[in-house]
């Protein structure tokens, strides 16, 4: 009997019941660039061929897609064989038992808030920035020191941003390496991002962080795949 979707996708989240399995596929998931296996190895300290086995089981379980490219940059011949690399898939999954389907109703409030007059769009927005208030359960008190940041990076890693170290860059932003609403925003882009940076504004409000705003991030080659449309600018 063939699986059902529902099984294949149980299958694939045990797949990372596995510390090891888990650890590199955060590791891989982190990096937003191709990731060979002597890199991944050494970051979780396992051998190349431990590696290996559960960087290609995650692959066989559509969590990893796979390239082949030379890491030194050499040529022809004496250049080796072109080193296996990985990076994370497109892959999405939410399991919810029993069956309930929330995304198709956010796809259709989005299609008709789209299509909706600007009042009602206004109201999303004054919504959304509510929701964000509502995320944040101990805000208050303000600041711009180190423990309104570390409550700040808590909220924006349990919503899914998956935001970048602050100290890695020298610019004062906080990247967000994840589109929570990814598939919403494939259909009803313009709308989705408002309330994305609308809902950011309401977590920024919420903790009163000072110091930091979001604004919307300019699209170009710098832009990764799959990352989030805010920024958050932290001079």
């Amino acid at each position: 009997m063939a699986a059902t979707s529902l099984e294949r996708q149980i299958a694939t989240i045990a797949s990372l019941h596995d510390p090891t399995r888990r650890a590199l596929y955060r590791y891989v998931s982190s990096r937003r660039r191709d990731v060979g296996r002597d890199e991944a190895a050494r970051a979780v300290r396992i051998s190349r061929a431990l590696a290996a086995f559960h960087l290609d089981k995650l692959v066989g379980h559509g969590l990893l897609d796979t390239s082949y490219r030379r890491l030194t940059g050499r040529r022809g011949p004496g250049a080796g064989r072109p080193a296996k690399l990985y990076r994370r898939s497109d892959l999405e999954l939410d399991v919810t038992l029993p069956a309930r389907r929330y995304e198709l109703a956010g796809r259709v409030l989005a299609r008709a808030l789209t299509a909706a007059p600007p009042t009602a769009r206004r109201g999303l927005l004054r919504a959304a920035r509510d929701a964000g208030r509502a995320l944040v359960r101990n805000g208050g008190g303000g600041g711009g020191g180190p423990r309104r940041r570390n409550e700040l990076s808590t909220v924006l890693t349990e919503c899914g941003y998956a935001p970048a170290p602050v100290a890695a860059r020298k610019d004062g932003e906080i990247r967000l390496q994840n589109c929570p609403f990814g598939a919403l925003a494939a259909e009803c882009q313009p709308l989705i991002c408002e309330m994305n940076l609308a809902l950011l504004r309401g977590v920024l409000a919420g903790l009163n962080v000072r110091g930091v705003r979001a604004a919307f991030r300019p699209s170009g080659p710098s832009r990764e795949p799959g990352s989030c449309c805010v920024l958050l600018r932290t001079r």
